[in-house]
């Protein structure tokens, strides 16, 4: 079929009166179609809303497609309170896309991100419609990544997020000269977040974010008001969901481990679940297969994926098997699918992580080396000064946050080359050594204040001598001073071929900064703090405080 029919701005209305409003693409023809809907806070108009998903070519194939605002945004009525209402709005919305004129009576959700959340609200307040949702690229556990990881602040991206939705915010609280000021205003904060706005105090209450005026969002919000993480949680909550669920990720995605954490669980459940991981970051990239300063080939893509499929035909050929009950071969297929970076390789799996996987240590030892062997004998601690006036600079990573801090593998020299950033390094390896699945850390260390931060990263060194992120993480501690203690750091998964001749590479340092807060030393909470102060950090790695880093190497099939 060629034509498309839309009808703007058609009222939806909630439980409680407020009524949303939605753009609606349907086939020409007497039907019935199955519906597929997105909830997106981002204009239900915008390019970057319909990003993840070509609705024309689902109208074409025999769905009819819902573009709606959330509650409070754009077109939509209600107050703009991020996460509060999405379950209860987003059950009334399946229920009301059900019985369009055309449907067939079965919906399916897909999103990424906050949209991708939305699909999660919905199935677990479990409309009986609901059945098939893709998520991308979101969160399972709000304190792990989207407001905080390991008890940090998530700055780098709840700051510019937070400005970046006021754009849409502003218009509707104010008119005439104070909107052109306040506008003004908030586009001089977004502009110089790296100059100015990020390095702001007190980082838990932030003057840019003070300043604009709006609601509270992101973390400042969670830390003033902890039901907003309870709205935003997915985590705890999959044994309501019955719907099944194609979900997808990208190891540069600031909620990669996230949506691994929501495939684990949707398996334990018994529901059907498959997993897609790309070499990807959360937002699209400008160059096809480049990721950071990486090319991992055109079939890494998302619009070829594998040489075989688009992602938007992968989404159909889900919605395919589970509204309009067709035999896609989908579901014979394996459950999960990896990119397996280094090699730049697609590649089946049927279990997530991989049982296969062998956990292995790698020390970090005297003289900057990182060895497979434990240390037998003492070595003395590695010490490093660590002033938050001067943090590490974020480059490169799972992330999003201002345009002025890519996601992706970089070459780690400007971090590396720092005196408050140890590194530690392995000997050429003589094979290929894969490496996939949970990374952590064991790090016994110890600081002169109450309170700081352990920042660890995993690197491949290739043969040229550059060093590039793989994973990270970030731990906040509260201890008395001095005290050495064990620590536990989770640099979340990959799936990376460190090639012969490459080495392994781990930095420790305390930041990794404006990604992360700055932790200030003090003991004093974010929403406080104002007060910098130096800390002197020491890193052990003797026969009795062994710190290590375990890796879960995949035995070669050779």
């Amino acid at each position: 079929m060629s034509d498309v029919e839309i009808e703007f701005n058609v009222a939806v209305p909630m439980r409680d009166g407020t009524v949303l409003r939605a753009d609606v693409y349907r086939p020409t023809g007497r039907g019935p179609w199955p519906v597929l809907v997105q909830r997106t806070p981002y204009d239900k108009r915008s390019p970057v809303g319909s990003r993840p998903f070509d609705t024309l070519l689902a109208v074409s194939r025999g769905y009819i497609v819902v573009q709606q605002d959330t509650r409070g945004r754009f077109a939509s009525d209600g107050e703009w309170s991020p996460w509060t209402h999405e379950q209860t709005d987003g059950h009334d919305t399946v229920r009301w896309a059900a019985k369009l004129p055309g449907s067939n009576g079965t919906v399916g959700m897909f999103g990424a991100s906050y949209t991708g959340n939305t699909s999660w609200m919905a199935a677990i307040d479990g409309p009986p419609e609901l059945r098939a949702i893709v998520p991308q690229v979101t969160w399972s556990e709000p304190n792990d990544g989207l407001f905080m990881r390991g008890g940090a602040l998530e700055l780098g991206l709840n700051a510019w997020w937070t400005l970046f939705t006021g754009l849409g915010d502003l218009p509707r609280r104010l008119a005439g000269l104070d909107l052109v000021e306040a506008m003004g205003s908030l586009i001089a904060d977004y502009d110089g977040l790296r100059e100015r706005s990020y390095w702001e105090l007190p980082t838990g209450r932030l003057p840019a974010i003070e300043r604009f005026g709006g609601p509270d969002l992101g973390t400042q919000r969670a830390l003033a008001a902890p039901e907003t993480a309870e709205h935003a949680r997915v985590a705890g909550r999959h044994h309501a969901v019955t719907t099944p669920s194609l979900i997808v990720t990208g190891w540069y995605d600031i909620f990669m481990q996230g949506a691994l954490d929501n495939h684990i669980a949707m398996a334990k459940t018994g529901r059907p679940t498959k997993l897609l991981v790309g070499p990807w970051s959360h937002l699209e990239n400008a160059i096809p297969g480049a990721v950071g300063e990486t090319n991992f080939g055109l079939t890494s893509t998302q619009s070829a994926i594998a040489g075989q499929y688009s992602l938007s035909e992968l989404q159909l050929r889900w919605f395919d098997h589970w509204l309009l009950v067709q035999n896609t071969g989908l579901l014979d297929e394996p459950p999960v699918k990896i990119f397996v970076m280094g090699t730049n390789t697609w590649r089946d799996e049927n279990e997530w992580p991989l049982a296969r996987a062998v956990d292995t240590p790698w020390f970090l030892r005297s003289d900057g080396r990182l060895s497979e062997r434990a240390p037998g004998v003492d070595e003395d601690h590695d010490t490093y000064v660590y002033d938050p006036n001067d943090p590490v600079r974020t480059r490169g990573g799972a992330l999003v946050m201002s345009v002025d801090y890519p996601a992706g593998p970089f070459d780690q020299a400007p971090v590396e080359q720092r005196p408050d950033v140890l590194v530690y390094t392995s000997d050429p390896l003589a094979h290929d050594l894969e490496v996939t699945g949970p990374v952590r850390v064991t790090l016994h260390a110890a600081t002169d204040g109450p309170s700081t931060d352990w920042v660890v990263r995993l690197c491949d060194v290739d043969e040229h001598g550059v060093s590039r992120n793989i994973t990270d993480g970030i731990l906040r501690v509260n201890a008395p001073a001095d005290t050495v203690g064990e620590h536990e750091i989770a640099l979340w998964s990959t799936s990376n071929v460190f090639r012969a001749g490459h080495r392994l590479r781990v930095q420790v340092t305390s930041s990794n900064f404006p990604r992360w807060d700055r932790n200030p030393n003090t003991g004093e909470p974010p929403q406080t703090a104002t007060t910098l102060r130096p800390a002197h950090q020491r890193i052990f790695h003797d026969a009795t405080r062994a710190s290590s880093i375990t890796l879960p190497v995949v035995p070669s099939r050779a």
